[in-house]
């Protein structure tokens, strides 16, 4: 909420300038533009925030171009995966340090992809850029299965390893649009992805050492 100053002798003789300054303003955008368009050519509504998908996660506001519609549709599908191996820790792991990193992973990516769909919904574009396994670190069907048979200290290890990987193509591919993206919040996104997950992967790394 914006914060006025008591007005004073000396700045009663601005107030109906400012007054019309204000109601200017607020026929506009946050950039000064007509309110309703943004610069990816959306049209979000009169606060520059488009309504999200069914979660409620306010579409991305402002510029974006074709690497940030990528990021946002090539890490979904990545962060679902991530999410289905978390889910095969239930009863298979045994590490109390794999289990830490089984949490954090429910806990950042489940919200981060809701937001993602949400800026796409937004944006107008797909969800699903269809490129499946072929993704920088996703696992093949057969490694999904090979970590859903393993148990204890055999599930922590084939976890930790496969995670690493999966990890690394997140960070790849967020780097990615932190050299290419448009959209300060999917940036913003990218460089909390290559932040969290690059501190993950150094720990599974300190995990697999003494397994």
């Amino acid at each position: 909420m914006r914060t006025f100053r008591k007005r004073t002798p000396r700045t009663l003789a601005l107030a109906g300038a400012a007054t019309a300054a204000a109601l200017l303003l607020a026929a506009c955008g946050n950039d000064g533009s007509p309110s309703g368009m943004d610069h990816g050519g959306t049209t979000p509504s009169a606060t520059g925030l488009a309504t999200g998908s069914g979660s409620g996660a306010p579409s991305a506001a402002g510029a974006f171009n074709d690497a940030d519609v990528m990021f946002a549709q090539m890490m979904i599908p990545h962060h679902q995966q991530a999410l289905e191996m978390a889910k095969l820790a239930d009863g298979r792991a045994e590490d109390a340090d794999v289990k830490k990193i089984v949490a954090a992973v429910e806990q950042a990516q489940d919200p981060e992809i809701q937001k993602m769909k949400a800026w796409l919904k937004g944006w107008g574009k797909p969800e699903s850029a269809g490129m499946g396994h072929s993704m920088a670190g996703m696992m093949s069907e057969q490694d999904m299965k090979d970590l859903s048979v393993a148990k204890g200290k055999d599930f922590d290890r084939t976890f930790a390893e496969l995670m690493i990987a999966h990890h690394e193509g997140a960070v790849e591919m967020a780097r990615t649009e932190q050299k290419d993206g448009e959209n300060a919040e999917a940036k913003a996104l990218a460089g909390e992805v290559v932040r969290t997950q690059a501190a993950e992967i150094a720990e599974l790394r300190k995990i697999l050492d003494r397994l």
